[in-house]
């Protein structure tokens, strides 16, 4: 019977040949980790300024509706009122939604600047890993065939 021949000395070199560069991962760990923190800072800012409008908007509307509560002398005041209110609403809900607007056209703009970002310095760890990498295959192939002669 013929024998298998044994690998694991053949595959023990080869892996030796292609070391694996840990700072590598460090770094991409290090530069996500650095985004998240950036994307959660512009998700929190933006949620703040969201409830802070929200705020202001029910205070004002609660204000609109005291106005209506008051006891009137006239059955056409009430109407008035009432008309006022609606007026006044209208008002508040376009000031809140154009608010809202800008808030969200200032988280997207941050977003894509932050994703521009991460995607540069991902380029630049990848390109630099690559590299690294390269040259050390290089020097590995030169020792073997240094070694062959």
């Amino acid at each position: 019977m013929t024998k298998t021949p044994d690998f694991t000395k053949v595959m023990q070199d080869m892996m030796a040949a292609f070391p694996v560069d840990a700072s590598a991962f460090q770094n991409a760990f290090k530069t996500q980790a650095a985004f998240a923190e950036k994307f959660s800072k512009v998700a929190i800012e933006a949620a703040e300024k969201s409830t802070e409008i929200s705020a202001k908007w029910a205070k004002d509307a609660l204000a609109k509706v005291g106005e209506i509560a008051k006891a009137k002398a006239e059955p056409a005041d009430y109407t008035k009122s009432i008309t006022d209110f609606a007026s006044a609403a209208a008002e508040m809900a376009a000031e809140s939604m154009a608010a809202f607007a800008e808030v969200a056209k200032k988280m997207q703009m941050e977003t894509v600047e932050l994703m521009l970002a991460a995607g540069k310095d991902m380029s630049e760890d990848a390109t630099a890993a690559v590299k690294k990498a390269t040259a050390e295959v290089t020097s590995v192939a030169k020792k073997a065939a240094a070694a062959a002669k």
